[in-house]
């Protein structure tokens, strides 16, 4: 079975203490729904298109796995809390067997 990613690259925030509480509540969630933060923070580089801007990337031990944490009631609040303060772009990918 392929393993899960979840990548999200933000393109503006304009609360960051809005996306502070979202990152206190989003972060047990995902972790409790079995994610592992692979990569987060500051882009040191952006090429073609790409805005340097905080990214993320979450891995899970299946694409099922990904979405049930997405949609979790945990996860749900934590985009409460974020709101629309943040631009993102958000992408649930299988990964290579």
């Amino acid at each position: 079975m392929a393993k899960g990613y979840w990548i999200t690259f933000y393109r503006s925030i304009s609360d960051p203490a809005a996306l502070a509480a979202y990152g206190k509540l989003a972060g047990p969630a995902i972790i409790a729904n079995g994610g592992r933060f692979l990569a987060r923070g500051e882009a040191m580089k952006a090429y073609e298109q790409g805005i340097a801007r905080r990214a993320t990337v979450t891995e899970f031990d299946s694409l099922e796995q990904a979405v049930a944490a997405h949609d979790s009631p945990a996860y749900q609040e934590a985009l409460k809390a974020l709101g629309n303060t943040c631009e993102r772009d958000v992408r649930i990918v299988g990964g290579v067997d």
